[in-house]
């Protein structure tokens, strides 16, 4: 495929990805984007800024370098949450999708500051664990470069956590909500969907019992290594 080739098809995944988001119930008006990395050609592909989801076409998706420069001087201005979704890439190098939502059940998490245990085989399919909520950002992070900060407390937690962005494909940013990733667009749409479902899980478990405690590692490891790994043996190969 040549290059124009190329970038037609990535505009199209990241185009569908993004309006699964309304189509799952994870995002409301226009809070949410969804975008894809292509490393050898160098290029990010992204929402474009406040596009109201019924209105949007595929062409409009917005092309920038890996440093979220955009490269085409006449399109639409890219989602504001760009520079987080380029720190994430940098950081993380096996990812090649990233989604930002503000579903409610896992804002809900983000705005208490928890973390998300592993309270069952459901969230054990996708996460390797705790699904990690960061430290607040600071006054001064949110005024030197809200965005990359945002990114740069993502990958903080995650280094000083020892959490590897591959088993656990999604985070809850403090006060925020969620980010999560994926080998490609619709995979990181999934991670989204299952955050915010097993988010909701785990209110409604509070509920039921206030001394829940998460599954215990033997089962942790048997659900998501069946689905992950060189000896999964789920679904059809």
């Amino acid at each position: 495929m040549s290059r124009n080739e190329v970038i037609a098809a990535m505009k199209q995944r990241v185009f569908e990805a993004n309006l699964e988001l309304p189509h799952y119930g994870l995002v409301k008006l226009t809070w949410g984007n969804v975008s894809e990395i292509n490393r050898e050609l160098g290029i990010i592909v992204i929402k474009p800024s406040g596009v109201k989801y019924e209105k949007m076409q595929a062409d409009q998706m917005v092309v920038t370098d890996l440093a979220g420069h955009v490269l085409d001087e006449e399109s639409l201005n890219p989602s504001s949450d760009l520079p987080t979704h380029v720190v994430l890439y940098q950081a993380f190098e096996k990812i090649n999708a990233i989604v930002h939502t503000h579903s409610t059940n896992s804002v809900m998490w983000a705005q208490a500051g928890r973390d998300l245990p592993a309270y069952g085989t459901t969230h054990a399919d996708a996460f390797y664990g705790r699904i990690p909520c960061t430290r607040q950002i600071t006054e001064a992070e949110v005024k030197e470069a809200y965005e990359v900060n945002t990114g740069q407390v993502i990958v903080e937690t995650f280094k000083k956590r020892k959490i590897h962005s591959d088993e656990v494909p999604g985070v809850l940013v403090y006060g925020h909500g969620p980010f999560t990733w994926g080998d490609s667009p619709m995979k990181a749409v999934e991670n989204s969907l299952i955050l915010d479902e097993i988010c909701l899980m785990a209110k409604e478990n509070k509920k039921i019992n206030p001394g829940i405690c998460e599954i215990p590692q033997y089962l942790l490891d048997k659900h998501y290594y069946r689905k992950h790994g060189d000896h999964s043996y789920y679904g059809q190969g």
